[in-house]
């Protein structure tokens, strides 16, 4: 056996050995919740929590969650305004009647969304962006039967653009507010896809070329927000609305 240390020389040992000890008690605590979770039945591999995922109350909130909350509010603020606009200027009942179901459905998810952004400390946007000012713009300078078309082929494309957003969304958040808006989302849009046919106006020709040139294949966090992906909105739990007649086309221009 070797000569033992002096004396001095063996406190600065212990005390090195100890603080080691520390650092390494520490990092197993930081790290053991991470592998637990990562372990749940039910739950995502470890790498759920990453920089672009954080935990709430409620569940993992994703950058794709985050996103999607912002789409629907961006959805009822140029939506909402573009039914208005169909109700006043549409020359056909069903034209009026899928503003209404615009303007109604937009109501209440926009409530909806920012009672969960407001829970879960998310900032919402309060005007519409540049592509849905366009939008919008178009619809205020058209009229007669050129603003039934516009109105009819403008939101339905969007809509479409969204639909697949919503069920991705649904199908993958672990938030359970998120989870309830895309419910309340999911039921808007395909109200609103249904009554916007219904008018007879919507080119179903252009609608897939339209579809087809902007697919493109889901990311799990899209790089920024698509003006044209606006989650659209839910209508009010307790409105009952019957869908207008299905016309085969519009009505001609000039009929008295």
């Amino acid at each position: 056996m070797g000569p033992r240390p002096p004396a001095g020389r063996r406190g600065v040992f212990t005390g090195t050995g100890l603080i080691i000890t520390g650092l390494a008690a520490t990092a197993v605590a930081l790290l053991v919740p991470v592998w637990s979770y990562a372990q749940r039945p039910g739950t995502a591999a470890a790498d759920t929590l990453s920089a672009q995922t954080v935990a709430t109350p409620y569940g993992p909130l994703s950058t794709l969650d985050r996103d999607f909350v912002t789409k629907v509010r961006l959805a009822g603020l140029w939506e909402l305004p573009a039914g208005e606009l169909a109700e006043q200027k549409g020359t056909t009942e069903a034209v009026r009647t899928a503003g209404r179901h615009l303007v109604d459905g937009h109501t209440a998810l926009d409530a909806h969304d920012r009672t969960v952004a407001s829970r879960l400390g998310l900032p919402v946007p309060n005007e519409p962006n540049e592509q849905q000012q366009e939008w919008l713009a178009t619809l205020r300078a058209a009229s007669g039967p050129d603003f039934d078309r516009e109105f009819a082929n403008i939101v339905r494309l969007a809509h479409g653009r969204v639909f697949s957003v919503v069920a991705q969304v649904r199908a993958g958040t672990q938030n359970s507010l998120v989870r309830g808006l895309a419910d309340d989302a999911n039921t808007t849009v395909l109200d609103h896809i249904r009554v916007l046919e219904a008018t007879g106006y919507v080119d179903f020709a252009s609608l897939a070329r339209d579809l087809a040139a902007t697919s493109s294949p889901a990311v799990p966090v899209p790089p920024s927000v698509d003006p044209a992906q606006a989650v659209p909105v839910t209508p009010a739990p307790t409105a009952t609305w019957t869908l207008p007649p299905a016309a085969s086309s519009p009505e001609p221009t000039g009929t008295p």
